[in-house]
């Protein structure tokens, strides 16, 4: 056939069909394929991959994954239908570098003697590849010219299977890699008939609708994020020695780059286009001072696939898709800067019912804007944001006026939320009154496993600074108070008590102010800052006193004798603690006077006078065995190592087994680990090694859950 124009070239997706009309025939011709006259055809596949990615780094469970599911079968497959891998994850997270970097070892290994073929389905360009397209650029590359494609794109899919069908009956493997899907309406149509062959799709999104397996791509570890750095600037200069010394500076470039791989090639580039200016540091302060990170991570040029180094333009592609409703609410969702969410919060953040926020989140998780974090210890559902992602939400909705004013609400509606919580959960823990019933103790786990999976929230909200809702951070940084003491987070409840503090004063509420000060101040004193807590907890004793609160003056003075011993004024300490067990004694207030009496033997303890301080604990023991278990066993801790001091080894030992028994009962792994030490060095006095050696046992294991050492422990703190 000779249509009197010259036959295009290239792949059948740029060209239209070819035109017959005004043609001359010299022979019969079928439309919908060659006739028998046409010589005979043998199915070729052209190699067509991109080059493998430069510098890859990491993601070696997920390579290990992927090709072990490229890897020939041992048998005969089990189905006719394809092999079918999603590789998912937000845009920029690597997906197509993992793909390609699997494809190219498969081919090295053998694996695709078909051959390999490689297509952008540019889903999330303005215009997308369509299905009819993707099938006219494969049959191209399955070696079928524009001669012999037939018009019809029914009668192109069937050829483009019965290729696919001719090279498996010749045992001939073929990899399709298909690079960024968006919709799964653009796969079907591209998928072979036959199990010898493998299809690799890569997309931003999650599709449940399809049989695939998927491989869901996160951040790298900070370790593979410096490793992608290093590389990319080895690559270019293999003597760049900048990261050596700037170790630090290097772990907080990859920390702003949330080990998302685009944002760390184009931190490279930045870096390799700034090597005169030299320091990693000048790039992480020029980060941390613009106005987001997520547009200031933009370079000149394109990587090695021609796609532009630039991280904003991947991000808006991606919300761009989102419906309406769902940007709003991801919108809503990173403008609280809570660090994750329970379902729960997200349905406070978006005003929407549980039921209707897990549909959300699913869905935002599907397009992989949130992540399904780790259930929390009451095994609830919880929801994450990448750091980017937050940044360049957060931004677009601060940039709406409607959203603006919404974001504030949601922030205040997440207060109030995480208020009633902790006030709830905080009745719960283990002061004032301790009950070790089966019960109570279920609750009080039930409410440390509340405040646990949240505390980086609460801790967060208190310190928002947004300028709002002064009253519900004060009180929600009381509420904290007993949580952050028992589980002895010293920096957090530190940072929240100043913070509350200057909330209370601007406030002009003495007592909020008095309460704010005497935890801080027990926090500085508790956190090894001593001298720190002496000026706020005096504070808080004159404004009790102002107020007229003599219990509140009394709890004040006692925590004010702990700091003082803290810092070694040991007289002070005890004219204090004396000061502050008069005042209970005088209101009948045995519980504390209690703890006022424990103290004392703290503090004369500490002064050398032994025999004095076994007393004093003693007395607190009576005090404490009827009202409050645990701080029965605090005190008969400190009374057995008093009594070690004493030569008393035998008394010392029965008071500590006592001791460790009570605090073995709660979950104060420091407290027990802390008895076991002493207990140990009690009966190693006595020569009772082997016994010695299981109580060490028992306080290195208690040590160890409670995320610390017996070595670093004193006899009582």
């Amino acid at each position: 056939m000779d249509t009197g124009e010259e036959r295009p070239t290239g792949p059948a997706r740029y060209q239209d069909h070819v035109d017959f009309r005004g043609g001359q025939f010299h022979g019969p011709v079928s439309l919908g394929a060659p006739c028998d006259h046409a010589p005979p055809y043998e199915p070729t596949v052209l190699s067509a991959l991109p080059a493998a990615p430069a510098g890859f780094a990491g993601r070696d469970r997920e390579l290990a994954a992927l090709l072990e599911g490229l890897r020939p079968p041992d048998g005969p497959a089990d189905t006719d239908a394809s092999v079918l891998w999603a590789v998912t994850g937000l845009g920029g997270m690597g997906k197509t570098a993992l793909a390609l970097q699997a494809a190219h070892v498969a081919r090295r290994n053998g694996w695709f003697t078909g051959g390999t073929l490689f297509l952008d389905l540019a889903g999330y360009d303005d215009a997308p590849v369509t299905p009819a397209q993707a099938v006219a650029a494969l049959l191209y590359a399955l070696g079928v010219g524009n001669a012999h494609l037939p018009s019809e794109e029914i009668d192109q899919h069937a050829l483009y299977l019965s290729r696919l069908a001719t090279l498996a009956d010749q045992g001939k493997r073929v990899l399709l890699l298909f690079d960024n899907v968006c919709e799964p309406g653009q796969l079907p149509p591209l998928l072979p008939g036959s199990a010898e062959h493998c299809v690799v799709f890569t997309s931003r999104e999650s599709h449940p609708s399809l049989p695939a397996r998927e491989l869901s791509l996160g951040p790298l570890c900070p370790q593979d994020s410096a490793a992608l750095v290093a590389g990319a600037l080895r690559l270019r200069e293999p003597g760049d020695d900048r990261l050596e010394p700037e170790a630090s500076s290097l772990g907080e470039l990859t920390g702003l780059c949330g080990h998302m791989p685009l944002a760390l090639q184009i931190a490279a580039a930045l870096l390799r286009h700034r090597r005169s200016r030299g320091r990693v540091a000048s790039l992480v302060a020029e980060l941390r001072s613009g106005t987001g990170v997520t547009d200031a991570l933009r370079s000149r040029g394109v990587d090695q696939y021609g796609r532009p180094l630039a991280l904003a333009p991947v991000l808006e592609a991606s919300v761009r898709r989102l419906p309406a409703d769902r940007a709003r609410a991801l919108c809503l969702l990173a403008q609280v800067p809570c660090a994750d969410y329970d379902t729960d919060t997200a349905a406070v953040i978006t005003e929407r019912t549980r039921p209707a926020a897990l549909d959300l989140l699913d869905d935002l998780a599907w397009a992989h804007l949130v992540t399904r974090e780790q259930p929390d210890g009451q095994g609830r559902e919880r929801w994450g944001i990448h750091d980017l992602v937050r940044s360049h939400a957060s931004a677009l909705g601060a940039s709406d006026p409607d959203l603006a004013v919404a974001a504030r609400g949601a922030r205040t509606r997440v207060r109030e939320h995480l208020l009633r919580q902790a006030a709830r959960c905080a009745r719960h823990m283990p002061a004032p009154v301790h009950d070790p019933s089966p019960v109570a103790v279920a609750r009080r786990d039930a409410a440390l496993a509340w405040f646990d999976s949240e505390r980086h929230n609460l801790v967060a909200a208190v310190q928002w600074p947004d300028g709002q809702d002064a009253r519900a951070r004060v009180a929600l940084a009381l509420h904290l108070a007993g949580y952050l003491r028992w589980r002895r987070f010293f920096a957090d409840w530190i940072a929240v008590g100043r913070t509350a503090r200057t909330l209370a004063h601007d406030l002009r509420d003495d007592r909020a102010e008095a309460e704010v000060c005497n935890h801080l101040g027990s926090a500085l004193s508790r956190g090894g800052r001593p001298g720190e807590a002496l000026e706020p907890l005096t504070r808080a004793a004159r404004l009790f006193r102002r107020i007229e609160d003599p219990r509140g003056e009394g709890m004040a003075w006692n925590n004010l004798g702990l700091a003082q011993r803290r810092a070694g004024t040991f007289e002070l300490a005890l004219d204090t603690h004396r000061r502050a067990r008069d005042r209970f004694q005088a209101l009948g207030d045995r519980w504390n006077e209690g703890r006022a009496q424990h103290n004392l033997g703290l503090a004369l303890d500490a002064a050398g006078r032994h025999t004095e301080a076994a007393a004093a604990f003693r007395r607190a023991c009576d005090l404490h065995r009827e009202l409050d278990r645990i701080y029965y066993g605090d005190s008969l801790n400190s009374l057995g190592w008093a009594l070690v001091a004493a030569e008393r080894t035998g008394e010392a030992i029965t008071a500590l087994q006592e001791s460790l028994r009570i605090r073995q009962e709660y979950d104060n792994w420091y407290a027990t680990g802390l008895t076991g030490s002493n207990l140990a060095l009690a009966l190693e006095s006595a020569g009772r090694h082997p016994e010695a050696a299981r109580a060490r046992a028992l306080a290195d294991e208690a040590c160890a859950r409670a995320g610390t050492r017996a070595a670093v422990y004193g006899h009582h703190h």
